[in-house]
């Protein structure tokens, strides 16, 4: 989370996983300004796990860098560019705020 604030990262997020799926315990989704502000926010992060004890995190998305994945083990981190972002929506799908799947209200109209 540090890495991420230190390098200006914009609308950071973070979504507890655990009971939800056993990919990770925790995302963090974040945005950069550009490619190049996306790319050294991940490596930043990848520094920062290293530095943690992660030896090495996989990383996917580098070099292009509208999206990229670092899967440190329990944590995972997005980081978009915002058009990106907003096309895939992530905290939607993970962030409990999904519309209700409770269909046993079935109302049809008279």
């Amino acid at each position: 989370m540090q890495s991420l604030e230190d390098l200006k990262a914009e609308e950071i997020l973070s979504i507890a996983l655990a009971g939800k799926t056993t990919l990770a315990d925790t995302m963090l989704i974040a945005s950069g300004r550009s490619n190049v502000h996306v790319g050294a926010i991940a490596d930043a992060v990848v520094k920062a796990c290293k530095e943690a004890g992660i030896v090495s995190p996989r990383v996917e998305g580098l070099p292009h860098a509208d999206w990229v994945v670092v899967d440190a083990g329990d944590l995972i981190v997005h980081v978009f560019k915002p058009d990106v972002r907003r096309f895939y929506n992530l905290e939607k799908m993970w962030g409990g705020d999904r519309p209700s799947e409770d269909l046993s209200d079935t109302r049809r109209p008279s």
